[in-house]
């Protein structure tokens, strides 16, 4: 059997599509039975359980840019499910394919299937974790309608930015999903209901926020609503027929009208309904089984066993250290008054460091990130063994989901490389986003960061899909952060004080999220006093620190992955820069880090101890 996940799984489904179309059930159980049925290798059960795992979501087949738009083809007009019977198969599935895991000998394996075995258990585990708590979404989320990362936003978002039209198939494919849209919204209005009868509710100001979000998606006539534009667009580039594109057009706009649009009022109603029962209370620590909750969400998003009150010490702790930084810069700018987020607000508003706040000046934004990030590609080669040759995109997140969505966020690309990494910059505010900030950015979700991650596991050859299309917050989060602080060591900032007190703010900010994220959920703050402190800490523009404390308050523990994942990367950098000496080689560190794909922080540590003994193994027998 290949190693190559792609030419697996093409295979796999070529072969179920014949068996469909020829409804050859007997040779379906055959092709089942020996290739699927006793794994002959670990690799070949662990691509198994993934690629079942992806049968069973037309999302994730799309995500990884397989089979959409081939004849064999049968998924890419679907949803994912939405139902508690889809969430309890993903369970049962879970505890199965762990049931399978356990019954090999791990003391049989090869170093690398032992690290496969421990990442896929220990994500096996997380995931079952949740199980404990019935009341949430069926999906898994805290709340399934949010303003950040909720299903009525991130499925418009799913079609515009993930569902590739690339040909006639594809686009009556999207008109498809369009139309699965609306019983999605549906099935989603229902769980909302259910969740309240249970006592989980989101606090007024994230509903608010999400009716303002879905009335400005359903707000125009359908000919401009930006599903139909991205339609009449695509279908325009890829030189479909006149006839059969009007048509195809015409039906996209009626399922609209008679579906989507429908759908949409429905849960905005709900919504209102739930409003009523709402209250401003931020933290989950006021929900059933809440703090328990909170307790298992950051042993999965941080890998680690950081209690609330640890990692509220800690991020204190750093906010001080950075804080003194920064005040060192800003000095050396000629900023000497008021605290550090007073002098960093003034800097924020400064117009020297603004673009004009219109289309020319977001165009030019967009236009700069991407010499940015030409500029930190040129110099991967003195950095890392691997440079992975996967595109990275800069792209506008779509006005709609503007004011909910963080400042900044990347898409991954697919597993063929076909679709590009894509990093979003959200132009809603441009004196959010100074220039002198730019670069910060474009570094942590672009190159070397994000994108600079995630192509990096992708082109790695030998490794099952799970740790070439995984993601763990802490590690990519924290690859990511680090990567902030390796542009200063590559001179990304060199004679620019400007871009390093950028640099230092965003490191204060992941360190401030520790702070009001284990305030918000553990220590009982509000929404007003972690904006407040966020703002008057960072000297952030207050839309942006506004719209990320409300996102901590849907995601709870995510916002402490970032500056938890960094201080593993960089502590284990320092240590071993200390133990190797002159034998220490950048490059090969930075592969051991990502040429692994993601992995669990403690399992990280693990691998970096064994390079480190290896490294001095080898200069002992010289």
């Amino acid at each position: 059997m290949s190693e190559d996940m792609k030419n697996i799984m093409s295979w796999f489904l070529r072969g179920a599509a014949v068996v469909v179309v020829l409804a050859l059930a007997g040779a379906g159980y055959v092709v089942y039975a020996t290739v699927w049925g006793t794994p002959l290798r670990f690799n070949d059960l662990l691509n198994r359980q993934a690629i079942f795992e992806a049968m069973d979501s037309p999302q994730t087949l799309t995500q990884l840019g397989v089979t959409d738009g081939t004849w064999y083809d049968f998924t890419s007009g679907k949803l994912d499910p939405y139902s508690l019977a889809a969430r309890q198969k993903r369970f049962d599935r879970t505890r199965k394919f762990d049931a399978e895991l356990a019954a090999w000998n791990r003391n049989s394996l090869t170093p690398q299937e032992k690290i496969s075995y421990d990442i896929v258990r220990w994500n096996y585990a997380r995931r079952l974790a949740d199980e404990k708590y019935p009341w949430l979404g069926a999906n898994n989320a805290l709340y399934p309608v949010n303003q950040a990362f909720g299903v009525q936003q991130a499925l418009p978002n799913f079609l515009l930015s993930v569902h590739r039209i690339t040909n006639t198939r594809m686009a009556r494919h999207y008109v498809q999903r369009l139309k699965a849209l609306g019983g999605v919204i549906d099935a989603v209005r229902i769980d909302v209901a259910r969740q309240a009868e249970a006592g989980v509710i989101a606090p007024d100001f994230i509903i608010d926020d999400s009716i303002e979000q879905m009335e400005r998606l359903i707000g125009t006539i359908p000919g401009e609503n930006p599903l139909i534009k991205h339609l009449v667009e695509r279908t325009n580039a890829i030189g479909m027929n006149g006839t059969a594109r009007d048509a195809l057009i015409n039906r996209a706009v009626v399922v609209m009208l008679d579906v989507v649009y429908p759908a949409y009022r429905r849960l905005i109603a709900e919504e209102w309904v739930l409003h009523g029962h709402a209250n401003h209370a931020a933290g989950v620590w006021r929900l059933p089984g809440g703090i328990a909750y909170y307790a298992d969400q950051l042993k999965t998003l941080t890998s680690t066993d950081m209690t609330p009150d640890e990692i509220h010490a800690y991020g204190l702790s750093e906010v001080a250290r950075i804080s003194a930084e920064m005040d060192i810069v800003l000095k050396s700018v000629g900023l000497t008054s008021g605290t550090v987020g007073e002098r960093m607000d003034h800097l924020m508003a400064d117009p020297r460091f603004l673009y004009p706040d219109n289309n020319v000046g977001r165009a030019q934004m967009l236009a700069r990130y991407q010499q940015i990030l030409g500029r930190a590609k040129m110099l991967l080669p003195d950095y890392f063994l691997h440079v992975p040759g996967i595109p990275l995109e800069v792209r506008r997140v779509p006005p709609f989901a503007e004011r909910g969505a963080p400042g900044a966020y990347y898409q991954r690309p697919s597993l063929d490389g076909r679709r590009p990494g894509m990093f979003f910059a959200n132009l809603r505010n441009v004196a959010e986003t100074p220039m002198w900030a730019m670069p910060t950015l474009a570094y942590h979700e672009g190159i070397p960061g994000h994108h600079l991650q995630n192509a990096t596991a992708i082109e790695i050859e030998g490794l099952p899909l799970q740790r070439r299309m995984g993601f763990l917050p802490a590690y990519g989060e924290g690859w990511a952060l680090y990567a902030e602080h390796l542009a200063m060591d590559m001179g990304l900032y060199k004679n620019d004080p400007y871009g390093d007190l950028g640099r230092l703010q965003a490191e204060l900010f992941r360190a401030v999220r520790l702070v009001v994220d284990t305030g918000i959920h553990a220590k009982h703050w509000s929404r007003e006093e972690a904006i407040a402190y966020m703002q008057s800490t960072t000297g952030m523009a207050n839309s942006d620190v506004t719209a990320e404390v409300e996102r901590y308050v849907v995601w709870p523990g995510q916002a402490c992955a970032y500056k938890i994942g960094m201080k593993t990367i960089m502590d284990l950098r320092t240590r071993a820069e200390g133990e190797l000496g002159p034998r220490f080689n950048i490059k090969e560190f930075h592969g051991v880090i990502l040429e692994n794909g993601a992995m669990p922080l403690w399992l990280l540590q693990k691998n970096v101890d064994r390079w480190i003994a290896e490294k001095e193994g080898l200069g002992q027998t010289r």
